[in-house]
């Protein structure tokens, strides 16, 4: 382009004086020739640089809109936004984002006039994947496949999205990013914390507590924590019980959302008040981390863990100090 215009003004400058005229016109079929030859260089040059620009993307499943955010993809849209911002809160999302409904049964109208070039999906809602790919490709993904390490589960997630959206190379930036977090969060533990039983209130007498498969028991493994509970759980990694059951002599730890319906649980139910954690000022609260989530909420998880531990512990040795 700097020749082009250097070409242009010699021309100009030479063409404008009356005696020189002639000459120009000389110099006329040379100028063209070199306005054609820089238009097809860099014709041949925009084409032959990769755009990497990310697809048109909407993803139905929380974690994978997680992950997307991870990699630095804004997607196009998503389903159940405000519940997306309690249950998952981060990486939260900006406001462009079009909510799409819910994730069982998304609009489908609204979702075929956002012009999208793909579809993300968890096996969960394999039942509508006909209904979506009438509107844009459509890819599930499996994260939580019990069968497999948990870990490596999400960072194979990660390196599917990240191939589907041409962000390859920051996906292995994200998975060296996390890992490395959880490994400093872990020299900030003490290694002889108690065992810790995490639950999520359902109502006022159940909780979901979460052992072997979930995320939450895999980032305690990671941390070099023990997990309290040692029952079955299902392919998600946790299982439904009465609060009766939460017995531990280490750390009840509850992850918000606390449904209303349970909130005055801490105060007057009895039951409640006669856990062991609860009589020896051991329960731990979190806040919302989402129990199904990718790396981000894994190192989340992590990190709000480790503080509620040195918090507490802060605590017992302020009282033994008394």
């Amino acid at each position: 382009m700097l020749v082009f215009l250097d070409n242009l003004l010699l021309f100009v400058r030479y063409f404008g004086h009356p005696q020189t005229r002639v000459g120009g016109l000389l110099v006329l079929p040379f100028f063209f020739l070199t306005l054609v030859s820089l238009s097809v260089e860099a014709s041949v040059s925009s084409h032959s640089q990769p755009q990497n620009e990310a697809p048109r993307v909407a993803a139905i499943d929380w974690t994978l809109v997680e992950t997307l955010m991870s990699l630095g993809v804004v997607p196009v849209a998503a389903a159940q936004i405000k519940d997306y911002q309690a249950w998952v809160v981060e990486p939260s999302l900006p406001e462009q984002v079009v909510d799409v409904g819910l994730r069982a049964q998304p609009n489908r109208e609204l979702a075929a006039s956002l012009n999208l070039d793909l579809i993300l999906i968890s096996p969960l809602y394999s039942a509508i994947e006909p209904t979506l790919s009438q509107i844009a490709s459509v890819q599930t993904l499996t994260t939580y496949n019990p069968e497999n390490d948990f870990w490596q589960n999400l960072v194979e997630t990660t390196r599917r999205v990240g191939e589907l959206t041409d962000r390859s190379a920051e996906a292995e930036a994200v998975i060296e990013h996390h890992r490395s977090r959880i490994e400093r969060i872990k020299e900030t533990i003490a290694v002889d914390t108690p065992p810790l039983l995490v639950v999520q209130f359902i109502d006022d007498r159940h909780v979901r507590a979460y052992g072997k498969g979930s995320l939450y028991d895999m980032v305690i493994n990671r941390l070099g924590l023990q997990n309290a509970w040692k029952g079955e759980t299902n392919m998600w990694g946790y299982t439904t019980v009465g609060i009766e059951e939460l017995i531990t002599q280490g750390y009840l730890v509850i992850v918000d959302p606390v449904p209303m319906s349970a909130e005055g649980i801490f105060d007057s139910n009895r039951l409640w008040q006669a856990l062991p954690a609860v009589r020896h000022d051991r329960v731990l609260s979190l806040p919302a981390v989402w129990s199904f989530g990718a790396l981000p909420s894994a190192v989340r998880f992590a990190d709000e863990l480790s503080q509620a531990l040195t918090d507490q512990h802060a605590t017992e040795l302020g009282l033994k100090n008394l």
